[in-house]
C-alpha cells in the first residue's frame, strides 16, 4: 500500500518543481547554504502539495483514466488503492505541507493554498474548457516560481522570467494535448473532454505561435538579465533555448513523446544534454563572469 500511496504523488513529475530554484539561481544565491536549504525545503513541500492535487485528480478521473492505455495502471484506476486510503493520505499530507510551509514563510503557505484551489478548480471544472485548461496549468508554474521567491530575499528577479515561465508551460501543455490526441485517436474525448475541441492542425498553430513568443521573450530577457551590468553576455545562452524548444517540437511532431513532458527530461538524451549545457552556461555567466 505504501508503494501505491507514493505512486499517487507521481514522483516522476516532481521535476516540474525544480522551477522553484529559479529565483535562487538567477539572483546569484545558489552557492549560499541558508537560502539554498530554504528553497530546497520549499521544493520538497511543493512536491507534497502537487502530489495531493494529483491524487485528488485521480479520484475525480477514475473512469476516464480506465480507458487510457497508460493511466489505467495508476493505483486508483487499477484498484491497488482504495478511495478511503487515498482520502486519508490527502488529509495527512495537507497538514504536513501547510504546517511546514507556514514555518518557512506564511506567504509560502498561502501559495500552497492558492495552488491547491487553482488545481482543484481545474480538476472539477476548468479542465473541460479548451485553452483555459492549459492557461491554468501554466499559472501553476508561475506560482511555483513565486513559491521559491517567497522563502528568500531576492535583490532582482527579471519580470521577463515570469512571462517566459508562463509561455513555456503553455508550450509544453499544448504539446501534451497534441501527443494525447495522436495517441488516443478516436478515444481522445473519452479521456479528456477538451480534446474533442482541439485538432492536430489547431494545436500545431498554437504551438508555433508560442514557440515564436518564447524565443522573443528569452532574447529580450537576456538584454536585461543583469541591469546593473553593462554586458549582455547572457545572450550566449540563446542557442541552447532555441535548440531545446525545437527538439521538443520534433518529439511531439514525430510521435516520439508519449504525452508527458516530464518524459523528455527522463528519457531524451539530447534534451537532457541541452538543458544541462544551458544550466551550466547560466551558472558560469552569473557566478563567474558577472
Amino acid at each position: 500500500m505504501l508503494k501505491a500511496l507514493i505512486e499517487t504523488l507521481r514522483p516522476r513529475q516532481w521535476t516540474k518543481n525544480l522551477v522553484l530554484f529559479a529565483g535562487l539561481i538567477f539572483d546569484g544565491q545558489f552557492t549560499q547554504p541558508s537560502p539554498f536549504m530554504r528553497v530546497l525545503a520549499a521544493t520538497l513541500l511543493f512536491c507534497l502539495v502537487s502530489g495531493i492535487t494529483y491524487t485528488i485528480n485521480d479520484l475525480h478521473d477514475l473512469e476516464a483514466d480506465r480507458v487510457h492505455p497508460y493511466k489505467r495502471n495508476r493505483p486508483l484506476a487499477s484498484g491497488r488503492l482504495t478511495k478511503n486510503q487515498a482520502i486519508a493520505w490527502i488529509f495527512f499530507l495537507s497538514i504536513v505541507s501547510l504546517v511546514g510551509g507556514y514555518l518557512l514563510s506564511p506567504m509560502l503557505a498561502l501559495i500552497f493554498i492558492a495552488y491547491t484551489l487553482l488545481i482543484l478548480a481545474y480538476s472539477l471544472w476548468l479542465k473541460n474548457i479548451m485553452i483555459l485548461d492549459v492557461i491554468i496549468i501554466a499559472s501553476g508554474f508561475v506560482l511555483r516560481v513565486l513559491a521559491g521567491l517567497s522563502v528568500i530575499t531576492v535583490a532582482y528577479f527579471s519580470p521577463w522570467l515570469f512571462i517566459l515561465t508562463f509561455l513555456l508551460a503553455m508550450y509544453l501543455g499544448f504539446g501534451k494535448r497534441l501527443s494525447e490526441l495522436r495517441l488516443l485517436e478516436q478515444d481522445a474525448s473519452a479521456h479528456r473532454k477538451t480534446l474533442d475541441g482541439y485538432s492536430i492542425q489547431l494545436l500545431t498553430q498554437y504551438i508555433l505561435i508560442l514557440l515564436t513568443a518564447i524565443m522573443i521573450t528569452y532574447i529580450l530577457y537576456t538584454f536585461s538579465a543583469q541591469p546593473d551590468q553593462p554586458t549582455h553576455v547572457m545572450m550566449l545562452t540563446i542557442p541552447f533555448v532555441i535548440y531545446g524548444i525545437f527538439r521538443y517540437l520534433h518529439l511531439i511532431q514525430n510521435n516520439l513523446l508519449t504525452a508527458s513532458p516530464e518524459e523528455v527530461l527522463l528519457r531524451d538524451r539530447p534534451m537532457q544534454l541541452t538543458i544541462g549545457l544551458w544550466g551550466l552556461a547560466v551558472i558560469i555567466i552569473i557566478y563567474l563572469v558577472l
